[in-house]
This record gives C-alpha cells, structure tokens and sequence, in this order.
C-alpha cells in the first residue's frame, strides 16, 4: 500500500489529541450529536454493547466535516485520507480516499422538485467508515482486469481510452473487477450501497447538490441543454441549446466534494449495489424466475440534465444493461 500527501494534516495539528468522538464532541459545538427526530438510531451498539455515538454529518460545518475525516483516519492507522493499494506486478490499485461513519439523511428534502422515487427522506446511519474510489473506475484500470483474466468487450460497442470512465460494462462485470482486486491486493473490494454513495456524494449536503441548490458546468459535467433549480418547477428551453457538451470526459478534472470526491455529479451514472425499490418505503424488486435483477445506479451522467445530478436522484438500471453512460466506481473495506 502507498500513500500520498502526508502534509494533508498539517493544517489539522490541533486535533491530534483525539483519542475517540467523545473528544471530537467537544470541539465542534455545532454539532448535533443525536439525528432530528430518530436520536435512538444514531447510536448503535458496539459488540460489547458500548454505545457509540455516531455524529450527524448534516449539522456539521467544511471545516468539521474534514476534521472528522482525518479523525477516522488516525483511527485506522493511515497516514492520510488518500491512499491506494498496489498489485502484485507493482502498479497501483485505484486511487481511494477515507469516508468517515456517520448519519445523514437520504433522499428528496421535502421542498425539492423530485420525483415519487426518491422519496420519502430518510434517516441512515453508516456505522464504519469505509474507503471509497477518488473516481470512477477508468478504461486503463478495467484494462489491467481485462488483460489479467481474459475479459473481452464487445467489439461493436463503443470503448473509450485512458483515464475516462469505464462505459459498456454490466454491474457482473463491475462485481467481478472488485473480485479480482480483491484477489490481488488481499483487502476486500465491493460496489457501494445506495445510501453508502449518497453519503458520500453530499459530503454533509442536506442540499440537492454537494454545494447548494444549483449546479453549474465548472462542478459537474451533464447535458447543459436547461438549467434546472432543484426547488422551482422545470421549464423548457429550446432545442438549440441540446448536447452543448457531450461523451464522458476524463476523470478528476472538475472540483471534488468537500470529502475529496470527483465526479460524483455527472459523467456516467454509477452501479450500486443495491437492489430496485419504487421508493425509499418499499421492499427491494424482485425479478421473475431466469430474469435480470433491477438496481438503482446513481449519479446522473453527461447525456442526462442537471437534475439528475441530484444527490437524491436514482434511476432504475438492469444487473446485466450496457450502456455509454453507466460505469462504477468501488468501495474497499478499511
């Protein structure tokens, strides 16, 4: 495993002394220790029953929201958030970054022009942190996969080069590549959950977007061909502004989330791991017998509108769908 930036905490220097959240409590007045309305599930037993109180990452201001990161660093003996592990052949694994446990609140808020689907809002605890990918999995990344086990692409569908998003796998293929990381580097490799990416994506956002309302192209990169306020209804705008920018671009060059994130908003949709559910009360969609399950990919894509951007929005996706805007990124157990 190698590391990078080790001079990330230097700026964090007062925080050393934490020896656990009850210490963090102390510094971060603002923060609201016990989740709106739901305070019993933000505090799950430990195995020997030790209640441990999670912090409500939506109370939580910038400069709380990294301490806590680096907090749960330290306490899994890292040297810095970002971190990646290397193959046996000395090439690295994809780039990771450390995202704290927490609670957060998912889904549409209850003034947000959403659909039915990504309601109703609700309360989830992330009870251990866990390593996500900076980006999502790149063509060169699946390419090292592909070489090591013989996997082969579909010839006639379209393939991209280098450090752009993988496009055209199925989540069986995303599944497998997490596999054989996991074969290679000894740690464990998965796709995330859907409220484990949502976590992510908001970063401590109760706002549709990591940075407000709003999104632009400098954050995100979608089909800019309307705007779209997450809180006013939608309106038309002409067909000449269709398709201004269109093809997924190169990971990692528009402005990361407050937990280091890129690419969350836009570029490809991203698999999760999760089942389909019609709505965040109902029970998981259960294919018929010999048919595909459905599952929910997030992150909106540079074909579809800002408003699939959203940190609430989900799309319902087949296991084995192939498609020119749908990658993933992955998850590794810490």
């Amino acid at each position: 495993m190698s590391f990078r930036g080790s001079a990330f905490f230097a700026g964090f220097a007062g925080f050393a002394g934490f020896a656990g959240f009850a210490g963090f409590a102390g510094f971060a007045p603002r923060m609201n220790w016990h989740n709106r309305g739901c305070s019993r599930l933000c505090v799950p037993m430990t195995p020997d029953r030790t209640p441990v109180t999670l912090p409500d990452t939506l109370a939580m201001h910038e400069g709380e929201l990294i301490a806590l990161q680096v907090h749960a660093t330290r306490a899994l003996g890292l040297p810095d958030p970002h971190f990646r592990d290397s193959l046996p052949d000395g090439t690295p694994a994809p780039a990771l970054i450390v995202i704290p446990a927490g609670t957060f609140e998912y889904g549409a808020a209850a003034q947000e022009n959403a659909p039915a689907q990504e309601r109703p809002r609700r309360t989830a605890l992330i009870e251990r942190s866990f390593a996500m990918g900076v980006y999502p999995v790149t063509i060169e990344e699946f390419e090292a996969y592909a070489r090591a086990t013989g996997w082969q692409r579909r010839t006639e569908l379209l393939w991209l080069s280098g450090r752009k998003p993988v496009i055209n796998v199925r989540q069986s293929d995303a599944r497998d590549y997490c596999a054989w990381l996991s074969r290679q580097t000894g740690q464990r490799y998965r796709l995330p959950t859907e409220q484990e990416w949502e976590y992510a994506y908001r970063a401590g956002a109760a706002s549709a977007y990591p940075q407000g309302d709003r999104i632009t192209p400098a954050e995100a990169h979608y089909n800019t061909r309307q705007d779209f306020d997450a809180v006013r209804a939608q309106r038309p705008h002409l067909l000449s502004r269709c398709f201004v920018r269109c093809g997924a671009m190169e990971v990692g060059k528009l402005r990361p989330n407050r937990w280091g994130l890129h690419d969350m908003p836009g570029n490809v949709w991203e698999y999760t791991a999760s089942p389909w559910t019609r709505d965040h009360a109902s029970l998981p969609e259960r294919p018929l017998p010999g048919k595909p399950q459905a599952v929910v990919t997030k992150g909106g894509s540079w074909f579809d509108g800002p408003e699939d951007c959203r940190g609430a929005a989900r799309r319902r996706r087949l296991e084995n769908e192939l498609d020119i805007n749908l990658g993933f990124r992955v998850v590794r157990d810490v």
